[in-house]
């Protein structure tokens, strides 16, 4: 007859195994995916590259970059407002929360203020479902955490307990 503790422990390790099974594969899914939004933002860029030339009146050139009469060099592009379903761009030094999609800025400014009323405690995804005004259901509270994980992924917040999210400290804001 075998012992309780034993069989405890033969199903706690097919179930570490299980999990990090999952995990490799979620860990595989996800580079997948980030390879998939990067050739698709190309994709994005060379159509709107194609439609900026077809729009082009024939034998006129491309406009180019007006010079700053100061200082003789280009004048920086226009900023874009990033569109919804857009992809989250890496934080980098001088990138702030307004380079994000709506719903990623609305979870960042939710967590900063949350961090700073709250003595820096993290937040679970229900809650902040709840306080974006959302619907506490599965579906919702499932997309908020879809997103955390992404701003984690991409270093805009920090996941230090499971669950729990945070401003992740360095560029761009945060503590």
């Amino acid at each position: 007859m075998a012992s309780v503790v034993g069989l405890l422990e033969e199903r706690e390790l097919a179930a570490r195994q299980r999990m990090e099974s999952l995990r490799e594969a979620a860990e595989r899914i996800l580079a997948e995916l980030a390879a998939a939004e990067s050739d698709w933002e190309r994709w994005v860029i060379a159509r709107e590259r194609v439609g900026q030339v077809l729009s082009a009146p024939c034998g006129q050139e491309m406009p180019t970059v007006p010079e700053d009469k100061h200082s003789g060099q280009a004048e920086p592009a226009p900023v874009r407002t990033p569109a919804v379903g857009s992809v989250v761009p890496v934080r980098r030094e001088g990138l702030d929360v307004s380079a994000l999609a709506p719903d990623y800025q609305r979870i960042v400014n939710l967590l900063a203020d949350h961090q700073r009323s709250a003595a820096g405690e993290a937040m679970g995804c229900q809650e902040m479902a709840a306080v974006l005004g959302l619907e506490v259901v599965a579906a919702k509270v499932e997309g908020v955490r879809s997103k955390a994980k992404r701003l984690v992924e991409r270093g805009w917040l920090a996941e230090r307990v499971p669950g729990r999210f945070s401003i992740a400290g360095g560029p761009g804001g945060g503590s």
